[in-house]
């Protein structure tokens, strides 16, 4: 079923002007392929773009503007009760279609109602709760968490570091493509230095014997293999945490790592919140949360913690603040002064 769907979007979303080219789901990806948008967010607009067709009956887009655009978000605001967040995706989604596939601007959405948003402030572990956390940890799943706790990286910053990333010798780690396509670099932790590089050792020798065997290659980034041919087997592009067993291209019987894939820390880290009795939801992003928290608490000025998370703006650091004014925890209760 879901098969005969997608053959029927697809042939939908063929516009008569591009009969015998490209369908529009392939000219949406080949756009956003230009501008360096990330395949997780090629992969999310594109399901909202396939949404949006679904809820007007499979109608070409091409066919459709203001009206339609609005009463889908209005849809999704007011009959599935979506995040504002979520809303504000799934309308860049349909601009960016707009703007750079159809080639038309989308003008004033008339009276569209908007997902309300929350005013949520982030969970925070207190340094004793993420202590009991990291206790339940082991191997590289505690390496991880550590790191993102001592160097506030993002989990995918962290699954993404390669060998040449990690400068012991400067105690700095740099973060290369993060959110938003911008570098940046933050501290390497001094407790974490000898168990990095014992993992590393570690990971030297996996990667010796992919070569010994004919594989140990990894993908680079945009165009570097076909520049740098021999680049993808060296030491300095290899992943800090690569994943355990190598993929197999089943056509060319080609083998190489991917790095550790997302879930398996996600799942460690649930696991782990359990396990310490943690009444808190936290996940991997509460590490970067509470780094921030506790750098600030511990009197560090609020534009270097700006630098270290990579914010645009201020603004975005200083819902970090509110550790500073202690609100009710600050205040002594009446009844505890009778």
């Amino acid at each position: 079923m879901v098969a005969d769907s997608q053959t029927v979007l697809q042939s939908t979303v063929n516009s008569q002007s591009l009969q015998h080219g490209p369908k529009l789901l392939e000219l949406f990806r080949e756009a956003m392929r230009v501008r360096h948008y990330s395949r997780r967010t090629e992969e999310t607009y594109c399901s909202w773009v396939k949404r949006y067709v679904h809820f007007h009956n499979m109608r070409h887009p091409k066919e459709m503007r203001e009206p339609e655009i609005n009463a889908f978000l209005t849809h999704l605001a007011v009959e599935e009760k979506v995040s504002a967040s979520t809303q504000n995706q799934a309308l860049s989604a349909l601009l960016f279609l707009y703007r750079h596939v159809i080639g038309k601007e989308i003008g004033d959405l008339g009276h569209l109602i908007r997902a309300r948003k929350p005013s949520h402030l982030p969970v925070v572990l207190t340094r004793d709760e993420v202590k009991a956390l990291l206790v339940q940890l082991a191997g590289v799943k505690w390496l991880m968490a550590s790191l993102m706790y001592g160097a506030g990286l993002r989990l995918m910053e962290c699954l993404r570091l390669r060998v040449q990333d990690i400068d012991f010798s400067s105690n700095e780690i740099l973060v290369r493509d993060g959110k938003g396509a911008k570098d940046r670099i933050t501290m390497l932790p001094e407790s974490l230095k000898k168990p990095l590089a014992d993992h590393l050792k570690q990971i030297k020798s996996l990667h010796d014997k992919d070569l010994a065997e004919g594989w140990g290659r990894v993908l680079l980034p945009g165009a570097l293999d076909r520049k740098y041919p021999n680049a993808p087997a060296e030491w300095r592009w290899q992943w800090v945490f690569p994943q355990e067993h190598r993929w197999k291209n089943a056509k060319t019987g080609e083998e190489g790592r991917h790095h550790m894939d997302e879930s398996l820390i996600q799942k460690a880290v649930k696991a782990a919140v359990f396990h310490a009795q943690l009444t808190k939801r936290a996940t991997c992003h509460t590490f970067r949360h509470s780094f921030a928290t506790h750098l600030l608490e511990g009197g560090y000025d609020i534009r270097t913690v700006q630098e270290l998370l990579g914010h645009n703006d201020v603004r975005t650091t200083m819902i970090y603040t509110h550790v500073l004014n202690r609100g009710p925890s600050g205040v002594r209760s009446p009844v505890d002064c009778l």
